[in-house]
């Protein structure tokens, strides 16, 4: 049986080795976080155009108000007040293919167009007469047009790197008009035109949420409403009895 290793990082009793690089010799105090967290999930450091659509990405989808996951992060910590690490792990186990894990999907399906060469019109068609949903199109809010959506869309043109994936998720937006495009298409567009494959693509969500999770976290704390949710779901259940 052979020892775990990971190509990862490396502890020796003088310093520590990620990727290959001097832990504090060579990258604390030099790179963003941003930048180490692609070093991390890549082995490499981000091109200038990664690193700036990364920290976009994360902007973007780390914070949208009480949705599912917050709202599944909150009450564990009601129940637990000292188990941080437990709300957090409750609201992330929500990253699903409906709610902030969806950019995956939409990376698969954009995946898909190009490879094949079918017709997004086609695809979209197909995926409605199943009864699916099209992945990334659609809000519960955003009901006329995600602004964040468009402000990706923006940056990706206005800085050149709008690529193949970028034109088959506008193609897709013409297809399924008036249902508009949510930010989960054009984070999956933009990261796959940037030489991110799809399994790379749901990290993104899943760490900007993160963010988000610890500050509702805070909030929590200092002003307690995950019991509040519970009863609610209570009173809720009995007036469906």
């Amino acid at each position: 049986m052979t020892d775990p290793v990971t190509r990862i990082a490396q502890a020796y009793p003088d310093r520590v080795e990620v990727r290959g690089r001097d832990l504090t010799g060579d990258l604390m105090g030099r790179v963003t976080f941003t930048e180490y967290f692609h070093l991390l999930l890549t082995g490499e450091e981000p091109t200038g155009e990664q690193r700036f659509f990364l920290d976009l990405l994360l902007v973007a989808i780390a914070e949208h108000g009480m949705m599912p996951t917050s709202v599944a992060a909150r009450m564990p910590l009601a129940a637990d007040p000292r188990s941080l690490q437990g709300a957090v792990a409750a609201g992330i186990l929500g990253a699903g293919p409906v709610v902030l894990g969806t950019a995956e999907e939409c990376a698969r399906l954009l995946d898909e167009l190009r490879e094949t060469g079918r017709d997004p019109a086609e695809a979209a068609a197909e995926l409605r007469s199943a009864g699916a949903r099209i992945p990334g199109f659609g809000h519960p809010v955003h009901k006329q047009v995600d602004p964040r959506a468009e402000r990706i869309l923006e940056l990706a043109d206005e800085r050149g790197v709008s690529g193949t994936n970028v034109a088959l998720a506008r193609r897709l937006r013409e297809t399924v008009a008036p249902l508009p495009m949510n930010v989960s298409m054009p984070i999956a567009a933009v990261m796959l035109d940037l030489g991110y494959d799809a399994e790379t693509v749901k990290a993104v969500p899943i760490l900007a949420r993160t963010a988000g999770l610890l500050a509702h976290l805070a909030e929590e704390r200092e002003a307690p409403v995950g019991l509040t949710l519970a009863r609610a779901a209570e009173g809720a259940v009995e007036y469906e009895r």
